[in-house]
């Protein structure tokens, strides 16, 4: 079979949801191509060259994406077959299964999409099962592949991901370090996560399951990015501390045979505060900063997502990471249904007072909240009054919040942040801007002069990477660009 895989959107990683699977069908024996809409431009030419075409969705950003990638794709070949997957693969899928997709499929999605192609490939049924077993080490598939969600969440033999197939390193986004940049790549250590926070997509497919890929296929994943030129690490699991040990023996392996790479990593705010102890070690392992959802600094509305923290241990979970010398860098979710204006401001607030602006990116001031198929959030009594319908399009549920004044200040603050990404403006003069319509929303006097309070003349950016986009954020006009944009144009 002649396979086609196609990233739309991986936070500016070369897409390890790709590089994945494409090993696994390798294996089998599947002739394998893959596109990357992030640095490539669309092909026609791989939609009439493959038997089956399957879009990675591992985010938001990237299934609004992948729904025109797979639209354009059954226009130009009404029967091929067409799979998505990945984490946000069964969002909306009343409305993309059996439109645009012949099947979708969610959590360790690799024996699940191997199964579907061995069908395709007229393999009968006893070595289409030999060909999954080979691949997983226990649990089984949940669900058929006859149309419906496939989800798999048993455990899984994975395999070292055939980046070769994918554009160079040197494409995708750099990390700042040490006041430097240097060649970025990105693996995952764990799937899945054992909280289950409210708002986040990952436990509506995982109900608080981990699975922890295996230690030397993470190493090798690390020595073939180390040869391409990769001199700094992301580690992308949900939260790099779910399982501790494994997360330690990984960094210190890691360390051992790399010992000048840098890394960062995702880890929640408890997670941070419980394992206080061990941060002193990943900083000398190489850990130059951790990304927190820190969300908000209203305890109200943090209890309400499950967040598992308070206002207070997120500003004592910075002091934490820079006592050991790692920069915190906390992602936030100032927009949602109990947001004030007063709320938001906050959220400026604690970045100037905590001296946070070198490491937040201006989008992440500007996120609304999503509430997607299956969301966690729709169980709240109190979210049901403020809901108003399913947006296909979007793929959430449309809310609106009690102030009218905050919808109008999302809308304000994405605008210039947006507009400051595609002009690569500096990081202090877009916080200024952003933060003066906060201050002016809140009736502040003089907003423009208020706004520069307590920020420094001079800011030097903080480490991390030069990707200024956010996996919740909605893909920005030129993200929906390159479905349109054929090979050759």
């Amino acid at each position: 079979m002649r396979v086609a895989l196609i990233s739309t959107y991986e936070l500016g990683h070369q897409p390890l949801h790709v590089a994945s699977p494409a090993a696994h069908l390798r294996a089998a024996g599947h002739d394998v191509a893959a596109r990357d809409l992030a640095v490539e431009p669309w092909d026609d030419g791989l939609v009439a060259w493959a038997d089956a075409l399957a879009f990675s969705v591992p985010m938001h950003t990237a299934m609004r994406l992948a729904v025109a990638g797979a639209e354009r794709a059954r226009e130009l070949r009404g029967d091929l077959p067409i799979a998505l997957y990945g984490l946000y693969a069964p969002v909306s899928r009343d409305t993309t299964v059996g439109r645009i997709a012949d099947v979708v499929l969610a959590g360790e999605y690799e024996p699940a999409l191997l199964g579907w192609v061995e069908t395709l490939a007229g393999r009968d049924g006893a070595a289409a099962a030999d060909a999954a077993r080979r691949h997983r080490r226990d649990g089984a598939v949940a669900g058929d592949i006859g149309g419906d969600p496939v989800l798999q969440l048993g455990r899984q033999r994975f395999r070292t991901p055939a980046r070769d197939l994918l554009p160079g390193l040197e494409r995708y986004a750099s990390a700042h370090i040490d006041g430097r940049d240097h060649v970025a790549g990105y693996t995952e250590a764990s799937r899945g996560c054992a909280h289950e926070c409210r708002h986040c997509p990952v436990p509506a497919v995982y109900g608080g399951a981990t699975r922890l890929v295996d230690r030397d296929v993470v190493l090798a994943d690390v020595d073939q990015q180390v040869a391409a030129g990769m001199r700094h690490l992301t580690f992308g699991d949900p939260d790099f501390l779910n399982a501790p040990k494994h997360a330690l023996a990984v960094a210190r392996a890691v360390h051992e045979r790399h010992p000048d790479l840098t890394y960062d990593v995702t880890v929640k705010v408890e997670h941070i505060l419980r394992d206080e102890a061990i941060w002193e070690e990943l900083a000398a392992t190489g850990c130059r900063f951790v990304i927190s959802a820190i969300e908000l600094l209203d305890d109200a509305v943090l209890e309400r997502l499950d967040k598992g923290h308070t206002a207070a241990q997120a500003a004592a979970a910075v002091g934490v990471l820079r006592r050991a010398g790692i920069e915190p860098r906390p992602s936030f979710l100032p927009f949602t249904p109990w947001s004030s204006v007063g709320t938001i401001r906050e959220v400026f607030d604690f970045v100037v007072d905590q001296d946070l602006l070198g490491t937040v990116d201006p989008v992440q001031l500007s996120i609304r909240l999503l509430v997607p198929t299956g969301s966690l959030l729709l169980d709240l009594d109190d979210l049901a009054p403020l809901l108003d319908g399913y947006d296909d399009e979007a793929l959430t549920w449309r809310w609106h919040p009690a102030d009218p004044a905050v919808d109008d200040l999302q809308q304000a603050l994405a605008k210039i942040a947006e507009e400051a990404a595609d002009a690569g403006l500096p990081r202090r003069a877009t916080f200024v801007r952003m933060r003066a319509e906060v201050l002016a929303a809140d009736g502040v006097a003089d907003p423009a002069v208020a706004a520069e309070e307590g920020i420094p003349a001079t800011l030097e950016d903080g480490p991390g990477l030069s990707e200024p986009w956010f996996c919740c954020a909605e893909p920005t006009e030129g993200q929906f660009g390159v479905v349109t944009t054929c090979e050759g144009s």
